[in-house]
């Protein structure tokens, strides 16, 4: 997708850049659509009948949907077909965290509902409203004022210090996550993830398994933790600079707030399109913060005074998407993904940025 936005976009954009093109539902996705429709009727409020689905292109994490039923539209989000890697595509996690914030300020979809009768359509799903705003895919917002991006981002930066503020356990999620220790847990888990692929060994990776435990900060802060804190993944009304939805939540846990906060600073050290790139950008005259603007503003909000290791929070973060990138491969090489080409694993490329980024000055 070109340009600053998408244009009008659904509440259920998926990781891998799910957009506006929508197409029949294809044959690896295909699911009994009576069968859906008997469950929207026993299932959600004011359902109508009379359903028609469509499938959402593009996107290597868990399928989307565009459910329409008379003048009312929804999304459905379900797990994709074939073996698993253990702990990933839990939409049940996605439907539970977003049911929770409803009301907390946080933006979020309203919830229509959960199925994990994998009777039903072959997979765990959930249903939710359809939104209408703007879903930008270029980070550099081309074509807008100054101003305008300013807000932009400014919003972007409150919602995650808002997100952070949230009561996780007077919101019901005490459960959600094991609080304390989030990221010597996370390095373990990305690192089992990483090692579960029949890939082939990368050096960089086995060098920051070995590296970043002993890099972790000694703050030990908890909050609800998006995950997959990026531009990409809000949708901002379609007029105003402000956000109506946090989308994606797949890899949301009870943990740390400064690994979401590294996870979005990755944008000033990207280099991919498809993840979201400011290269060629003039912070001087853009509107758009500079990396240090960016961590002052949630520090200020969130009344931190400074970090204790930026590069360690990046560094994480990378290897996480490094992780991640070498499991949507293999999928892709065994056909489990709605990916035309496999594509070149971009983990090895990661991690080798990610070991940069550890290693460089402070």
């Amino acid at each position: 997708m070109g340009g600053a936005s998408a244009g009008t976009a659904t509440a259920g954009t998926a990781t891998e850049g799910v957009g506006q093109r929508l197409g029949p539902v294809t044959d690896k996705h295909r699911f009994d659509e009576a069968a859906l429709d008997r469950w929207m009727a026993a299932n959600v409020e004011g359902y109508a009948g009379n359903l028609a689905v469509r499938q959402f292109a593009g996107g290597a994490s868990n399928p989307t949907f565009l459910l329409t039923s008379g003048s009312r539209r929804y999304v459905l989000r379900k797990k994709p077909p074939g073996q698993l890697l253990q702990s990933a595509h839990q939409v049940d996690r996605e439907y539970r965290v977003m049911a929770a914030l409803a009301g907390t300020g946080v933006p979020v979809p309203v919830m229509r509902g959960l199925c994990t009768d994998q009777e039903v359509i072959g997979t765990t799903f959930y249903v939710m409203d359809f939104l209408e705003g703007r879903i930008f895919r270029d980070a550099t917002l081309p074509g807008m004022a100054p101003a305008e991006r300013t807000a932009i981002y400014d919003d972007l930066n409150a919602t995650l210090a808002k997100l952070h503020g949230v009561d996780w356990q007077a919101v019901g999620l005490g459960d959600y996550g094991k609080p304390g220790n989030y990221f010597e847990r996370q390095i373990a888990r990305w690192a089992r993830q990483y090692r579960d692929c029949p890939l082939p060994p990368v050096p960089a990776m086995e060098q920051l398994i070995a590296e970043l435990p002993a890099r972790i900060p000694a703050d030990q802060s908890v909050a609800i933790a998006h995950g997959d804190y990026r531009l990409e993944n809000v949708m901002y009304h379609p007029t105003e600079p402000r956000i109506i939805a946090v989308l994606d939540w797949e890899l949301s846990t009870i943990g740390h707030p400064l690994a979401d906060l590294g996870y979005s600073g990755f944008l000033w050290h990207s280099h991919g399109a498809s993840w979201g790139s400011l290269d060629g950008v003039d912070f001087e005259t853009s509107g758009i913060p500079t990396e240090q603007q960016w961590v002052d503003a949630y520090c200020r909000r969130t009344g931190r005074d400074g970090l204790e290791d930026w590069n360690f929070l990046l560094a994480f973060s990378v290897f996480r998407l490094a992780s991640i990138s070498h499991g949507v491969h293999a999928r892709a090489l065994a056909g489990q993904t709605p990916t035309a080409q496999a594509g070149e694993n971009g983990c090895p490329i990661l991690a080798e940025q990610a070991l940069a980024l550890l290693h460089r000055s402070a």
